[in-house]
């Protein structure tokens, strides 16, 4: 970088700004607090970005975290490598090449470019686009999903440039919502992202130059501690001893209990007194460092109500035949308590449901944490709206209003008035168009080839309308809250009711309406990234859209291979003996076509089905935030009312049953711990340490995760002592029985 950025307050006023006051009058930092005390208010528009550097270590870390996250995809000991390890290794390697290149000018054929191999020292901004390019491999291509399922567990045929178009078109879609939204997601600096706020301390952590405090360390060396550290003792639950990953003591002193048992059980149960030694555990959820405190009472008051006072009664009271089946669990079941034969009640030809044999066999029943998990999530989406309506709908139309206002404007900050006056922007048409080529591409997947995908153009406009219409108020949620509420299930009720019988049109349907946001909001959020690291944002367009592209392609190819050439892929009964590839998450997708697409909303959620009484969690969801309006109007100078802030609360519970009682306890504990007793107590070293921990706990369990797998637990072997602590389980097995008189379950008790 070869100048040291000085903390604001050793900076004079026109410094700290970056701008001369003779030429804005109105000068404000951030009004985010946790924004002020971490980005940097300065900005050197010649500094290097868009080099050969960024896209060779950019390209080939994207091309390698996308291999590697879907290759562990498919295997029974899943393992997601986030950006964060990209983002240390490349560092040495982009100054490696720094060093050693020449500075030998290339011509591009063809064409008036040339570039040079080595046209300077490494600079943070390269760091931060090829960061960026490494993040759009590690995050998951949701329509692998439908690939798999159809040809492993459908054994049906799929066109490949179908496939591909379906790959690349859901991942593209977002282009079109992040370019409508970013005026209101990027440049208010009220929409803050507080996640990036980990990267940005990183990135000063690795490439600044600081001064070591007296009796302390740098950022870096903080880093470096933190990281061998967490790499190191992760080998212990990792590998050596994975029980301690939830510690569940009440199990182990009531051992013939069911009650107790459920009631101490981390994995299985309520998890009174169970516990993690393990940053897996804890991160379950996310890392709770850089989740706001407000955030993190507002999930964990939603969990309690739902999860120690909801659950528990209709659990004992027997609500939808709840003790029948597990207390928690994500299978399906049968009236008899046994896990639903989908087969008994399928088509073979025309793969749709055989009525005749679903009346003559069962309804579809599921656990009762999983049941309310799906009322919890209709109230969250309704929430959602009413909410933002509420306290950010006057926000907006301003926003809206002062779309184009100058400088001044009191909505813009310091880091907006930089990068106005030191970048140009991109283009509006430059989105507009990638959207229109997605859409006609969407159209040609769905309705070409045979119409395989069994989606109708209708539906892929209607997932694109929903998509659109959630993304701005999600994107406020998540840009203020660190939490984004998903569309799956709303996505999968609506193309039901519309399109019943059809599975793939419902998984289809699904991921065009609910992976289009959600990479929407995931480019917004790297926008906002690149907004506070003063990236040309025509740069961090181009990378964007070509890490993108070969993500999705990368993925496709993976995918493709893999159900290919792996026998017998994600169906264990037919799989040898201690054959890794299970596929855990595509059974679970597999489960969610027949439930939703074959099934269908009508025989679940109607008089039809078990479970129609879910359906008043839609009015509860947009009913509660009035609530909370009404009081913050009636009593105005209780500035905590407005932090009740009801979608978080819903979604307090609704991660279960995926995530378990451990994970939401150790994650509460260590998020409060950090962001209010730190916070308020040790505020200086909060504002050093504290985002910079969280990227290094993660960055050592992600490596160490890569190095076992490859060096002790992949081809099929497993080296290492057998004992009782290997076990990945809190060592409750009584804790999953169900408890209704006369129902048989496998190493259960009858009652």
């Amino acid at each position: 970088m070869g100048k040291e950025v000085l903390p604001q307050s050793q900076l004079s006023d026109n410094d700290q700004h970056g701008i001369n006051r003779k030429e804005d009058e109105e000068v404000n930092d951030s009004p985010i607090e946790e924004v002020r005390l971490t980005v940097p208010i300065t900005d050197d528009p010649t500094e290097l970005a868009l080099t050969f550097r960024t896209w060779f270590l950019g390209l080939l870390s994207c091309c390698f975290l996308a291999f590697v996250n879907d290759f562990f995809s498919y295997r029974s000991n899943q393992l997601y490598i986030t950006a964060v390890s990209a983002q240390i290794v490349v560092l040495p390697l982009g100054r490696l090449m720094a060093a050693t290149l020449p500075d030998t000018k290339i011509s591009v054929p063809f064409t008036n470019w040339s570039f040079s191999l080595n046209p300077g020292p490494f600079s943070m901004k390269e760091h931060v686009l090829i960061t960026i390019l490494a993040s759009c491999g590690s995050g998951y291509v949701y329509a692998a999903h439908i690939i798999t399922i159809v040809k492993a567990l459908y054994h049906r045929g799929l066109h490949p440039f179908a496939a591909l178009l379906l790959a690349q078109t859901t991942q593209l879609l977002g282009y079109g919502w992040a370019g409508l939204f970013r005026k209101y997601l990027v440049d208010s600096p009220y929409m803050w992202w507080p996640s990036n706020l980990v990267q940005v301390s990183l990135f000063r952590a690795l490439n600044e130059k600081e001064k070591r405090p007296k009796g302390g360390l740098t950022r870096l060396q903080f880093f470096i501690i933190v990281f061998i550290s967490s790499f190191g003792y992760y080998v212990i639950p990792g590998y050596l001893f994975p029980s301690i990953s939830a510690i569940s003591f009440v199990c182990w002193i009531w051992r013939d209990s069911i009650t107790a048992q459920q009631i101490g059980s981390g994995l299985h149960g309520f998890g009174i007194g169970s516990f993690g030694l393990d940053w897996s555990t804890i991160a379950f959820l996310g890392s709770p460092l850089p989740t706001p405190l407000f955030a993190i009472v507002n999930i964990l008051v939603g969990f309690v109500l739902v999860f120690y006072v909801l659950v528990p009664i209709c659990y004992w009271t027997n609500v939808f035949q709840a003790r029948r089946f597990p207390l928690i669990s994500s299978s399906t079941y049968d009236g008899a308590g046994k896990i639903y034969n989908i087969t008994r009640i399928l088509n073979d030809e025309t793969f749709d449901i055989n009525l005749a044999s679903y009346d003559n066999y069962s309804k579809l029943y599921m656990s009762i944490v999983f049941a309310i998990s799906y009322g919890l999530s209709f109230a969250i989406l309704m929430a959602s709206i009413s909410h933002v309506a509420l306290f950010e709908g006057k926000t907006i139309w301003t926003l809206w209003r002062k779309a184009k206002s100058a400088s001044k404007d009191k909505f813009s900050d310091v880091h907006t008035r930089l990068m106005k006056k030191n970048y140009e922007e991109v283009p509006n048409w430059w989105f507009y168009v990638v959207l229109i080529s997605t859409l006609a591409l969407s159209l040609l997947a769905c309705e070409g080839f045979g119409k395989e995908l069994q989606l109708p153009w209708w539906g892929l406009l209607l997932a694109c309308a929903i998509a659109l219409f959630f993304t701005l108020p999600v994107g406020i949620i998540q840009a203020t809250t660190n939490s984004q509420p998903g569309l799956n299930v709303i996505t999968e009720l609506i193309i039901g009711y519309l399109y019943p019988g059809k599975p793939l049109a419902n998984v289809s349907f699904k991921t065009y309406g609910y992976i289009s946001m959600a990479q929407a909001l995931s480019l917004t959020q790297d926008l906002k990234l690149g907004h506070y690291m003063k990236i040309p944002p025509k740069s961090m367009f181009i990378v964007q859209l070509v890490g993108t592209i070969v993500a999705s392609s990368c993925y496709f190819v993976t995918t493709w291979w893999l159900v290919s050439s792996v026998e017998n892929i994600c169906l264990p009964d037919l799989l040898p003996t201690g054959s890794p590839w299970t596929c855990p998450g595509d059974n679970v997708f597999y489960s969610a076509s027949i439930i939703w697409g074959v099934i269908g909303p009508l025989r679940m959620f109607t008089s039809l089905g078990n479970y129609p009484q879910l359906n008043w969690f839609f009015l509860i969801g947009f009913l509660a935030p009035f609530a909370v309006w009404l009081l913050s109007i009636k009593f105005p100078e209780k500035k905590w009312i407005k932090l009740i802030h009801m979608p978080l609360i819903f979604s307090g519970a609704a991660s279960l049953p995926s995530a378990k009682a451990v994970h939401y306890i150790c994650w509460g504990v260590v998020g409060i711990f950090f962001n209010w007793y730190i916070y308020k107590r040790h505020k200086g070293w909060w504002a050093r340490h504290t985002y910079v921990l969280s990227a290094a706990l993660d960055a050592g369990v992600g490596i160490m995760g890569v190095l076992i797998f490859l060096v002790l637990q992949s081809f099929d072997n497993s080296y290492g002592p057998n004992w009782w602590g290997l076990e990945a389980d809190d060592h409750c097995p009584l804790a999953r029985c169900p408890t209704a008189p006369g129902i048989v379950a496998k190493g259960c008790p009858v009652l």
